[in-house]
This record gives C-alpha cells, structure tokens and sequence, in this order.
C-alpha cells in the first residue's frame, strides 16, 4: 500500500461563506461521490470555509489523485500544497 501524504487545496469559490447548510452539504456530497468513484489513495479530511476560499485537508498518494478529485466532483483546485509536517501545542511538549 503506498503511504499517503497529507495536502492543503486552496480553492477559490466566489460566496462559499454565504452558502447555506444545504448549499455546502450538497458540495459535501459531489466530494464523497468523487472519493468512491476513486476509491483508494485519497481522503478527504476536512474542509475550512472562508468568504471566498476553502481550505481542504487532503491525504492522498499524488497530486494526480486530488487533481482526478476536482475532477470527478467539478470542484475547482486553486493550489495544491504537499504538508510535510504538522506542528500543534502540544510539539512544545517534544
């Protein structure tokens, strides 16, 4: 199995912060739709919505396969940032 990397998709969508529950529920789905059409080496973790921006936490094989999500989903792809890393709190305890 190969080992997934974490990624951060920037995604420009004019108005998402002013979209309804509904609205991003309905995203949510063509998302999880995406994701089994793919199947394996991808995941969707979370998603930050701002005014006009989401930011996406993505663990994936390649950029290939997030590309192939945006896809499949016609969820645009701003940017895609490899995390190699991940600090929080509690690395000050390290």
């Amino acid at each position: 199995m190969t080992q997934l990397k974490r990624f951060m998709i920037e995604r420009d969508i004019p108005a998402i912060g002013q979209m309804s529950v509904a609205e991003l529920c309905g995203a949510a789905r063509a998302s999880n739709q995406a994701l089994d059409r793919i199947g394996t080496g991808i995941q969707w973790v979370q998603t930050y919505v701002a005014s006009d921006k989401t930011f996406c936490i993505y663990l994936a094989d390649s950029e290939a396969a997030i590309l192939r999500h945006s896809e499949l989903s016609g969820i645009p792809v701003a940017t895609i940032t490899e995390i190699p890393q991940v600090i929080d709190p509690l690395t000050a305890n390290s």
